[in-house]
């Protein structure tokens, strides 16, 4: 879908002008949504008086944001897609697969612009604190949409200058084929069936995993009456008018402002003086590094990335190998999903409407029990191939110098879990003050941040953003038409007569999480299966806090397996090693993960306990 226009011509500037401006103006909107997170924190301890419109305003800009940031992305070709074949194919046949790819994202926002007018002129209420119409905030979906058609008239690689204008009439074409004939086209199939069958096809074809839920929710309406169609959009942008869901770009800002404003180099340095002189000292640093990044970032694929740029090279200075140190990293790096302010966590609570506070506190002892596994496995391997032991003991004065020079960056995963835990604040107001507080570290204590590498830090912060959270969005119509048939009931209903132990079921569900993790990338397979299994595991007694933790470790375990792997191939990419050769010598650290995930799922109490001490 890569476009060909030529790079000096006049379209091609313009189409990269309105690039830029759009991503932008998306980055203003996110800063804009922080901004006023921020004033609602300070108005309420500093001036002991809450305003009524912040939480309001965070969210318009957030809605906006999103919807822009997704043409942009659509332009990028940069979404979220599962790439099983695309690299095995010939060149002509990727050319016509980028053809396709272009016509199935047609087909997707030709649907959001049609049904998302239809449902913004039917909206009549107004936002309670603004009196703004809530149809300006819906209004977000079919504009972002038109955007992306407007991106989509460029031409396509590998064919004509037409090919743009070609690829929008064969996607309007398919539009009204599948609208007027989807009904006959399926036949008597329920409008799950029909859902699934479309979006996994999709999926699997390798087309946007946003666009396969948009078109896979539109098939699976069209037997019903047309009205039902404006469903989709209705529950896109609803889905991300929530509070909670602003955690995840305040969180991913904060980690895009620590790497560059000099926090994870010192963190880093902290962890090399403390292990870095034991056998496999410096992969004892990995481990403990990837430990205090996570109370900091919460996002594994940073976490991934800055360190391997650290350490790898580091490591192989010291005699260990480039497939073993990338290997540790990609295994390291979920634990930032595993400890608080992990974003699979946020997510999950949102989706699944538990307390996120209460998800911080119980994933904290199954984290350490993770990281302690991935330490006794990288000790083992160490020994048994001489890694290590070849760096001297730092003296105190070293190690206080390195604490001291840290300590700033160490207190943000505390004041992230002991806001939360007394409420002092909620989760999202956290990631609001998680940036603000790594702004002031990175600009004012390290300064390390300048007016080009924050730019920098925050488009690549948006564009993360907006890759999850159209995902989301586009998940909420696909839950609802599961809803509606009462899908997750009847799935209910089969576990409950193939067995009656919740153990049992709960083992059945990790061996069917794993099997998703192998295809289905984190995100994408929460908001897909936590409406599904959530009430399937609540109705069999288990505690939803409990199983929001065994699936997030469940599906960071899929990070590290092929094909997708992708936390493997980041570090691999990254640290420079071939991605065969890491997969190999990360098998033994995944063993350790699935010890940890089975202890977690027959022991209740390691998850429940500490919430009953300690949670919200």
């Amino acid at each position: 879908m890569d476009h060909v226009t030529p790079t000096g011509s006049a379209p091609a500037r313009l189409y990269r002008m309105l690039d830029r401006t759009l991503e932008t103006i998306a980055v203003v909107l996110m800063l804009c949504a922080t901004c006023v997170v921020v004033l609602q924190v300070f108005c309420r301890y500093i001036l002991n008086a809450s305003l009524p419109w912040p939480e309001e305003a965070a969210q318009f800009c957030f809605v906006w944001a999103v919807f822009l940031g997704m043409a942009v992305l659509s332009f990028r070709d940069r979404h979220i897609a599962i790439s099983l074949f695309l690299p095995k194919m010939s060149i002509k046949t990727q050319a016509y697969h980028g053809l396709f790819l272009k016509v199935m994202t047609v087909i997707a926002c030709i649907i959001l612009v049609v049904h998302g007018i239809d449902f913004m002129n039917r909206t009549m209420q107004v936002m309670p604190a603004l009196r703004v119409p809530l149809r300006y905030l819906f209004m977000a979906v079919p504009v972002g949409g038109a955007i992306g058609l407007l991106f989509l008239s460029a031409p396509v690689r590998g064919f004509a200058w037409w090919s743009g204008a070609a690829t929008l009439i064969a996607g309007l074409v398919g539009y009204f084929a599948l609208r007027e004939a989807g009904g006959a086209l399926f036949g008597e199939a329920s409008s799950t069936t029909i859902l699934m069958i479309v979006t996994m096809f999709l999926i699997f074809a390798e087309v946007p995993i946003v666009y396969a839920l948009v078109i896979g929710s539109f098939a699976g309406l069209t037997p019903l009456p047309p009205l039902m169609l404006v469903t989709i959009t209705q529950n896109m942008s609803g889905a991300l008018n929530s509070f909670t869901l602003l955690a995840i770009p305040f969180f991913i800002l904060a980690a895009a402002v620590m790497n560059v404003g000099g926090i994870t180099v010192r963190i880093v340095d902290l962890a090399y003086h403390l292990v870095g002189h034991f056998r496999g000292g410096l992969a004892q640093a990995n481990i403990v590094t990837n430990v205090m990044l996570a109370g900091v970032s919460g996002s594994s694929t940073a976490d991934a990335s800055a360190t391997a740029k650290l350490l790898v090279p580091e490591m192989e200075k010291h005699g260990y190998t480039r497939s073993f140190s990338c290997a540790l990293t990609a295994a390291s790096s979920t634990l930032a999903n595993m400890i608080p302010p992990g974003l699979g966590l946020i997510i999950y609570a949102a989706l699944a409407s538990v307390s996120v506070g209460a998800l911080f506190v119980g994933t904290i002892l199954p984290g350490l029990m993770v990281a302690l596994a991935l330490s006794f496995v990288a000790w083992i391997i160490s020994v048994r191939k001489g890694f290590g032991g070849t760096k001297e003991r730092s003296n105190g004065s070293t190690r206080w110098r390195s604490f001291w020079l840290a300590t700033p960056a160490l207190c943000l995963p505390v004041m992230i879990v002991g806001g939360v835990r007394f409420g002092i604040f909620t989760a999202t107001e956290a990631g609001a003050m998680a940036f603000v507080f790594a702004l002031f570290c990175g600009a004012v204590i390290y300064r390390g941040l300048t007016a080009a590498n924050l730019s920098g830090a925050f488009r690549e912060a948006v564009e993360d953003t907006v890759a999850v959270a159209v995902i989301i969005a586009a998940a909420s119509p696909f839950a609802w038409i599961l809803t509606f048939e009462q899908t997750p009931q009847k799935i209910a209903e089969w576990l409950a007569a193939l067995t009656g132990n919740k153990f049992f079921l709960l083992l059945l569900i990790n061996l069917f999480l794993i099997f998703v993790g192998l295809f289905i990338e984190m995100i994408a397979a929460m908001v897909i299966l936590v409406p599904i299994l959530v009430p399937v595991v609540i109705a069999a007694g288990v505690d939803p806090l409990q199983f929001g933790i065994i699936m997030v470790m469940n599906l960071v375990i899929g990070a590290l397996t092929p094909p997708l792997g992708v936390l493997v191939f980041t570090t691999a990419r990254v640290g420079g090693a071939p991605s065969t050769s890491v997969f190999r010598a990360i098998l033994p650290f995944i063993g350790a993960l699935l010890i940890v995930l089975i202890l977690v799922t027959m022991i209740p109490q390691i998850t429940l306990l500490p919430i009953q001490w300690f949670g919200p």
